[in-house]
């Protein structure tokens, strides 16, 4: 058996069909470069021929180098089959210069003959003169068999015609697509074992996920005899998304022995992941397999203990091999098992037998118990955990406050935020306005611990969630915040709860602010 895979990306064609979905020309010559370092064996940039940014993206990347990756521009056949030479797809094609061109035509003979108006010999006479035509120039052609799992349902003589006729044309692999992405494993073997009889073009698979199937469904094809496998990024697509390849790659890689063209280093699997959802504005699916910040994270105590003792217990793979990391969460799920790990991430070193630690889990749980997140905010947790371990006392106290928020309901809501707050015996009374109350207790803290605390000056709040505990209660519901914050070098999360929004939130700013000024003092940064 041929255990050799090529490698197809659409991230910067299909993928961008998804809802949300934008990229500069500049973003997808980024990507492009990623995915060569990465080992990505042809990148489709994109259709020239339907849009004047694709058309510029080919324009653009022809000054770039690439050192193993091969570009591919994307289009459809002929619109008739006896003007193959002047279809503005075609010349598209060959206009955009790259040394492969993917084609898709249609194998459901529902869509031939509604869509396009053309007899089934019509339609095999399109295929073949239009990739014909783009062999005769010197390209690679790549033939995409459109909808073929349906069509070949539908009317499997129809769909292998059009295959043959591809074939019959020198394309260089025929790719089986299951367009609506409906397709069961099981429709995907009995396809592929029926065309391998008569087709002995290479052949390869494009799944959509509209099953929830696309990457099953593109590893049993791939078992089954295909060679080439196509797929995006993070699995972004139109509809549900596309195959994902940060799934298939590693299950290729390393259960199920296939090689690729280039030696792939699966330890930058994660950051290929995470650095191409920033450069589209999205965020980390943090439930994602393989790559997600949830996917080898463990919370319940039982697993945690097990996973201590060999992690293979509780984890697929070991997620240094696609340069994720093992997470152990603190939650009321927790058992000694978990404090004890999170207490070794921070330096410390807890006996599971003692007491303190006992005590420790009950604490968090009963904290979690009245709404206390701390799998979202290990900065609380290990300020918590430091405090019982009488190594902290939080740097400031709070004598009182006050909040003030002011509609004139035309232009500007402004709020004012009083505080009185003591440092090492000194009281500090200070006010500072803000866009809003959250906004002007920040900014009055802030302006407080400065003159004491100058090191501060650095930290901001970045990121600000809440969510709301007992739905039921309405306006009187107790809320969780969540508050991130950064010194330009790292970042932590802090909780806060409460029935008052306000107060939960106060509670997230100091812990934020504490947290960065215990770190201080443990670098012996701290001046005061």
């Amino acid at each position: 058996m041929n255990k050799l895979v090529e490698l197809f990306d659409t991230t910067l064609r299909d993928g961008t069909q998804g809802e949300g979905i934008s990229l500069t020309v500049r973003d997808k010559i980024q990507i492009c470069h990623k995915l060569d370092e990465f080992g990505i064996d042809i990148i489709e940039g994109g259709w020239p021929g339907s849009n004047p940014r694709d058309a510029e993206f080919f324009e653009a990347v022809k000054n770039e180098k690439f050192n193993h990756t091969k570009l591919c521009a994307f289009g459809s056949t002929a619109r008739y089959p006896n003007k193959i030479e002047e279809d503005p797809n075609l010349q598209a094609l060959l206009k955009a210069e790259t040394p492969y061109v993917s084609i898709f035509g249609k194998t459901w003979k529902f869509h031939s003959e509604k869509s396009l108006g053309l007899t089934e010999d019509e339609n095999a006479e399109l295929i073949y003169n239009s990739i014909s035509f783009l062999k005769s120039k010197g390209v690679i052609v790549i033939f995409d068999a459109e909808h073929f799992f349906d069509g070949f349902k539908d009317d499997e003589k129809f769909a292998m015609k059009m295959l043959k006729a591809a074939e019959k044309a020198c394309a260089e692999t025929i790719v089986l697509c299951d367009t609506n992405g409906g397709s069961l494993p099981s429709d995907i073997i009995y396809a592929i074992q029926k065309v391998k009889k008569e087709i002995k073009t290479p052949l390869g698979i494009h799944a959509h996920n509209d099953g929830d199937l696309a990457v099953a469904n593109s590893l049993i094809a791939i078992e089954n005899g295909a060679v080439h496998v196509q797929g995006t990024i993070n699995g972004v697509g139109e509809r549900c998304g596309n195959a994902n390849l940060v799934s298939i790659i590693p299950n290729l890689l390393l259960k199920m022995n296939y090689k690729t063209k280039k030696e792939i280093n699966l330890n930058t699997l994660t950051l290929l992941s995470h650095s191409i959802s920033e450069m589209m504005n999205l965020n980390p699916n943090s439930r994602a397999p393989f790559v997600g910040k949830s996917a080898f994270a463990h919370k319940g105590g039982i697993h945690v203990s097990a996973v201590l003792k060999d992690s293979k217990m509780y984890e697929h793979i070991n997620p240094k091999l696609v340069g994720n990391l093992q997470r152990v969460l603190v939650s009321d799920l927790s058992g000694q098992s978990n404090i004890k790990y999170k207490a070794k991430e921070f330096g410390v070193d807890i006996d599971e037998t003692t007491e303190f630690s006992k005590k420790l889990v009950s604490k968090i749980k009963q904290l979690e118990f009245q709404g206390y997140q701390f799998d979202g905010a290990e900065a609380s947790f290990e300020l918590i955990l430091m405090n019982e371990k009488n190594e902290f006392s939080p740097y400031f106290k709070t004598i009182d406050s006050k909040v003030y928020t002011f509609f004139d309901y035309e232009e500007h809501k402004q709020a004012e935020a009083v505080l009185k707050i003591e440092v090492n015996g000194e009281i500090e009374h200070t006010a500072a306005e803000g866009d809003g109350p959250v906004n002007a207790l920040d900014n009055a803290l802030r302006k407080a611990l400065l003159r004491f605390y100058p090191e501060l000056n650095e930290t901001k709040l970045v990121d600000y969630k809440v969510r709301v505990l007992d739905e039921k209660e309405a306006t009187a519901a107790k809320v969780r915040v969540l508050i991130e914050s950064s010194d330009g070098k790292e970042t932590w999360t802090t909780v806060g709860v409460s029935t008052n929004i306000i107060e939960a939130s106060w509670q997230a700013l100091c812990d934020g602010l504490n947290y960065k000024l215990y770190k201080l003092s443990k670098e012996k940064k701290l001046t005061a």
